[in-house]
């Protein structure tokens, strides 16, 4: 890819493993659903540890591939299921639920990612595009996006062409005016590609090869800034 992208106008972004590691955040969320289920229902904690309440969750997500999208319909449907097994009530998901997603939304950040959003949101519109469920609002990053497009609220994800000229509709652009970053090879740089956007693979560990010359291989966001933000400044 050329140093510049010519007549780039917005950038979309990719959230988990992105802009926060994921895995911690989710031990931590499944720790205070646990927690949670110790003090409201006991039953439950007695027949599913951790790692059987992730299991139940995978479990549901196989058995539900309509459901792909959206992981928050099929973390609280597990919770209802292993409460129902246990003799609590199923309502009680709304509220076990809620533990879960407080502390799935307790975030931090990759050590650039603050100053590179302040300095990218400068310059371009930013859009988030996640098959996550993070809350941009409780995550602490807000204020440098103009929107949001989650998988769950769209109905389909990354890959999916749809989603990304989604992101691109709301921006009021073309998706040869977008680039698209992420961390994620299949779903974010092959998708973005597809769907007619320029793509930046976000490999925060040594990438063994460049696998495509036309995609911009990134170690962290402070790199995205040293090229894009100079070419609209110089």
């Amino acid at each position: 890819m050329a140093a510049v992208i010519a007549g780039l106008r917005a950038i979309t972004l990719d959230l988990d493993d992105t802009l926060w590691p994921i895995e911690p955040a989710i031990a931590r969320a499944e720790i205070a659903l646990h927690d949670w289920l110790a003090r409201h229902a006991p039953a439950v904690v007695q027949r599913y540890d951790r790692i059987a309440l992730r299991a139940l969750r995978d479990r549901v997500a196989e058995q539900r591939p309509d459901w792909a999208h959206d992981f928050t319909r099929i973390r609280h449907h597990s919770i209802g299921l292993a409460l129902a097994d246990c003799g609590h009530d199923p309502a009680l998901a709304d509220a076990a639920f809620e533990a879960f997603f407080a502390a799935r939304n307790e975030l931090l950040l990759y050590e650039e990612v603050e100053a590179a959003l302040t300095a990218l949101a400068t310059h371009y519109p930013l859009m988030a595009l996640t098959n996550g469920n993070a809350d941009l609002r409780l995550a602490g990053v807000a204020q440098h996006f103009v929107g949001s497009v989650s998988a769950r609220e769209f109905g389909v994800g990354k890959p999916d062409p749809r989603i990304f000229h989604e992101a691109c509709r709301r921006l009021g652009v073309a998706p040869h005016e977008v680039l698209h970053v992420g961390d994620d090879w299949m779903l974010d740089v092959e998708g973005a590609r597809a769907a007619g956007l320029h793509a930046a693979w976000l490999c925060r560990t040594p990438a063994a090869a460049v696998r495509d010359a036309e995609v911009w291989t990134i170690a962290h966001l402070g790199e995205l800034v040293d090229r894009l933000v100079p070419s609209v400044t110089n």
